[in-house]
């Protein structure tokens, strides 16, 4: 139970602009099914459709450890398995509280039923792990220790990825050691950036512990988010600005919604989309391939990695469907260039003492990349554009060129070796 408020956990979905049903009163469930996906943008500019002729995500499970799940709504029917309420509080893993989690789960595994959300990655399937924000923990008692719980109950589950779409500024050694321990069961680890970067900018955790891929979020124009969290921890981009989202835990109504919540889900859909594909690699090979293929301006400077968009913005097409990436070491991060997955404590046991998280002594690795702003001239915190926004039919366009058009000037070509060490924060 929790003592106190420390905890101060929040999810990482920002208030609603926009509600898709406000105001119907009487229309019927086709009309507001419909608004929900024309709203889809993102699906268009990343190629679903393209991509869902080769994998639709099937075999991979995501463990969403969140408010809950709700298995109930039309688009997430016989997509959700049993899973576990770590917060012990009234009712379980499927009673979603906020209706956040259940936000998350379709945006990954959305079957579109009903014209609900469809998820990036519709063949996968999720496990909620349901755990407390702060509200809820100043509302009722709570499991003060949900979090690492749930991290650790989900490293021991068939799921292979962890979508954490929530964080908090302080450190936890005991929650460190949890997601330690599922990047030693070889999951692959996916937690927003934050969404203050207009309001101190403090690291959020876990997305800021060394094994964890931080997720910032960009809009339709290809920029980075205002809001979106930045520094030296942040690993990669996805959209997260206008994406429909149930409005609250009575699921009536989808709303339009922003943060780095819904960024970190269709990173791990990605990530699913390419585990689906090539199910022998690992999570190192999985990430690996993530940050190779990721769009990248035209000006932005190779061999470095943008505090603000990490390796780029997510491309699953640009792997699936025109083989960008080399998935290279299986068993090396490409977060840390240090051994990670199973085996890797005997592996690090055993590596030379120059090996750092830096990579110098790294066997097989390139050198450090620096880090660089990839800031705009006036130095705000909206990035320049990443993927051909700059030739893009302007900013209603709904599509534009965000994720996967001609337009992007690649670093990398594709199959050629390409493994950039991260300064991550120290712990």
């Amino acid at each position: 139970m929790i003592e106190s408020g420390r905890l101060r956990r929040v999810l990482l979905g920002a208030v609603a602009t926009t509600a898709l049903t406000a105001g119907l009163v009487g229309v019927a469930p086709a009309a507001f099914a419909i608004d929900a996906q024309a709203e889809q943008w993102y699906l268009d500019a990343m190629h679903a459709e393209e991509i869902w002729k080769k994998t639709t995500g099937e075999g991979v499970m995501v463990a969403v450890i969140d408010s809950g799940v709700n298995k109930n709504t039309p688009s997430l029917k016989g997509k959700v398995l049993k899973g576990w309420d770590a917060s012990k509080t009234k009712g379980d893993e499927t009673d979603d509280y906020r209706g956040h989690g259940t936000s998350m789960a379709e945006l990954i595994v959305g079957s579109g039923a009903n014209g609900g959300v469809k998820g990036l990655a519709p063949g996968a399937k999720v496990i909620p792990f349901r755990v407390s924000d702060t509200q809820l923990q100043n509302e009722q008692a709570v499991n003060a220790f949900d979090l690492r719980e749930s991290i650790r109950a989900a490293a021991d589950s068939e799921a292979r990825i962890i979508n954490i779409s929530m964080g908090n500024d302080f450190y936890d050694s005991d929650v460190r050691e949890a997601i330690q321990y599922a990047q030693s069961k070889g999951k692959l680890i996916f937690a927003g950036s934050g969404n203050s970067a207009d309001k101190g900018n403090k690291p959020q955790y876990p997305a800021a512990y060394p094994e964890v891929v931080a997720v910032a979020a960009t809009g339709q124009n290809g920029k980075v988010a205002k809001y979106s969290q930045y520094g030296d921890y942040v690993d990669i981009a996805a959209p997260g600005n206008s994406i429909p989202s149930w409005c609250d835990a009575t699921f009536k109504s989808y709303c339009i919604e922003e943060g780095t919540s819904y960024a970190t889900a269709l990173a791990s859909a990605t990530a699913a989309l390419i585990w689906s594909e090539h199910p022998d690699w690992t999570a190192n090979q999985v990430l690996r391939v993530m940050f190779e293929a990721a769009g990248r301006g035209k000006s932005w400077k190779p061999g470095t990695v943008s505090v603000y968009l990490g390796h780029g913005v997510v491309r699953p097409n640009a792997t699936i469907n025109r083989g960008l990436g080399n998935p290279g070491d299986p068993d090396i991060s490409p977060l840390t260039n240090m051994p990670a997955g199973p085996g890797a404590a005997e592996a690090n046991a055993s590596a030379k003492p120059s090996a750092t998280a830096s990579g110098s002594g790294s066997s097989g690795t390139a050198p450090s990349a620096s880090a660089s702003p990839q800031a705009p001239a006036d130095g705000a915190t909206s990035a320049p554009a990443v993927a051909g926004s700059g030739e893009s039919t302007g900013t209603g366009s709904r599509t534009g060129l965000v994720i996967g058009g001609a337009a992007v000037a690649l670093v990398v070509a594709a199959g050629a070796a390409f493994v950039i060490a991260r300064r991550r924060r120290a712990a």
